[in-house]
C-alpha cells in the first residue's frame, strides 16, 4: 500500500475516533501513531490533514449539503461524511495534493471501508464540488 493511502486511512480512523469520543486531537493522533507504524513524512501528513479537516468541518459540511440532491445531510453514513470531509480538505487546503488525486483516493477508501454505493456517492459529491465554476475561490 502506498504510504499516502495508509496515511489517509490513519486520518479516517482519527476522524472516526474524534467523532465518537470528542477526545483531544493530540491524544487521538498519539493513539493512531501507536496503532500502526508510519514514517516521519506520513506522520506529518496525518497530523496536518487530521487537524485541517477538523478546522474546516463547517466549510466542508456546507459544500456537501450544497451538492446533495434528494438527500438530507443527517442521513449520510458517518464514514462517507468523514471521507468527504477529508477529501474536500485535501482538495481545498492542501496545495501539494492535486484535487483529482484526492478524489481518486477518497473513492478507493470508500470502496474499502464503506458500503457498495458509497464510492459512487463520494465520487458524485466530490466531482460536483471540483467542477464548480468558482472552485478555486471557495476558500
Amino acid at each position: 500500500m502506498h504510504p499516502r493511502r495508509k496515511a489517509r486511512i490513519g486520518v479516517l480512523g482519527a476522524l472516526y475516533a474524534e467523532s465518537q469520543t470528542r477526545e483531544d486531537p493530540e491524544k487521538i493522533l498519539k493513539d493512531v501513531f501507536l496503532r500502526d507504524s508510519y514514517n516521519r513524512e506520513s506522520k506529518k501528513f496525518i497530523r496536518m490533514l487530521f487537524l485541517e479537516t477538523l478546522k474546516h468541518l463547517g466549510t466542508c459540511d456546507s459544500l456537501i449539503e450544497t451538492h446533495l440532491e434528494n438527500w438530507e445531510f443527517n442521513r449520510i453514513a458517518l464514514l462517507d461524511k468523514l471521507i468527504l470531509r477529508m477529501a474536500m480538505t485535501e482538495m481545498l487546503y492542501i496545495p501539494d495534493v492535486p484535487p483529482k488525486a484526492a478524489i481518486s483516493e477518497a473513492i478507493e477508501i470508500a470502496k474499502e471501508f464503506s458500503t457498495e454505493e458509497s464510492s459512487g456517492f463520494v465520487n458524485g459529491i466530490l466531482d460536483a464540488v471540483y467542477k464548480q465554476p468558482d472552485f478555486e475561490k471557495i476558500i
